[in-house]
């Protein structure tokens, strides 16, 4: 049974740091690109980074290019969201999800057919 269950969430000050975890079990893992979304209360699922199979194709929202970087760990079934410079419009749930596709499809929700429970990211001072 695929499954995806993501950690290190919290409450960061602006201008800090969280890293997401990713951990995937149930399907071969390093057949599958991997995505990261984000959802705030009363927006919209926007999608905010994504990663091949292999890792070496990214792709990042504009709105987090410079800010967050995507890795994953093949050996560890595991993909990271390192968020820096943490601002408060980047408080969300996030969710990692994952796409059959070895290169990864556009960053919408509807190209992504398997889904964590979340983590909860608040910015805040």
């Amino acid at each position: 049974q695929l499954q995806l269950v993501e950690s290190g969430g919290g409450l960061v000050q602006p201008g800090g740091s969280l890293r997401l975890s990713c951990a995937a079990s149930g399907f071969t893992f390093d057949y599958y690109s991997i995505a990261w979304f984000r959802q705030a209360p009363g927006k919209e699922r926007e999608g905010v980074s994504s990663i091949s199979s292999s890792g070496t194709i990214t792709t990042y929202a504009d709105s987090v290019k410079g800010r967050f970087t995507i890795s994953r760990d093949n050996a560890k079934n595991t993909v990271y969201l390192q968020m820096n410079s943490l601002k408060p419009g980047d408080t969300a749930v996030y969710y990692c999800a994952a796409s059959g596709w070895s290169d990864p499809p556009a960053l919408k929700a509807i190209n992504f057919g398997a889904w964590g429970q979340g983590t909860q990211v608040t910015v805040s001072s």
